[in-house]
């Protein structure tokens, strides 16, 4: 029987490091018995084309890995503010749409809310109806929840939660503990 392949979600790809983080997670999929695949996996020269053909090129390319894969694992770790990096995101949904079980892990504590109200600083102020806003006078969300509802519920609708895993900081895009717990989780999901 081959084996199962999963999507290696997440902000890692801008990691100045990247190929070695990819090359230890994918060493770690195949410990559990899984084919690890990465958005890197596949170099193509992307010199010729203008940024917006690449930026399509590179976007049809990953939709088309995660419609190789039988699930997906996504870092959600915090990237350029207190949320999980957009693309990230996408690419759980897509993955949710396929039908796909999705899991995720965190490299830093505390749920979204306490994230945002650290991130705004004295921006972040109460309303009078309850709650916080944003200087834009948009709602921050609070459902107590890792990231935003929907990532989650993503997470949530697989049987799982997100495994979160506080690092330091200087450790916290390549600490690989919460990923391996994600791993053990799809072994034990798929054995079931």
């Amino acid at each position: 029987m081959p084996s199962l392949r999963i999507y290696l979600a997440g902000p890692d790809v801008f990691l100045a490091n990247a190929a070695a983080i990819f090359d230890a997670k994918r060493k770690l999929c195949a410990d559990h018995g899984f084919v690890g695949v990465a958005p890197l996996d596949e170099h193509f020269d992307l010199s010729t084309l203008s940024k917006r053909d690449a930026a399509l090129r590179i976007s049809a390319h990953n939709e088309a890995l995660i419609r190789s894969c039988n699930v997906l694992i996504a870092n959600l770790t915090p990237f350029r503010g207190p949320s999980a990096d957009v693309g990230t995101a996408y690419e759980m949904g897509f993955a949710r749409a396929l039908g796909l079980p999705v899991f995720a892990y965190s490299n830093v504590a505390g749920n979204l809310l306490e994230r945002t109200r650290d991130h705004l600083g004295s921006r972040a102020k109460q309303r009078a109806a309850g709650g916080l806003e944003d200087a834009d006078g948009m709602l921050i969300e609070d459902f107590e929840r890792v990231d935003n509802l929907m990532l989650d519920g993503a997470v949530e609708a697989g049987g799982t939660q997100i495994i979160v895993t506080p690092t330091p900081a200087d450790r916290r895009f390549v600490d690989l503990a919460g990923f391996e717990a994600c791993l053990k989780l799809a072994a034990r999901h798929f054995a079931s």
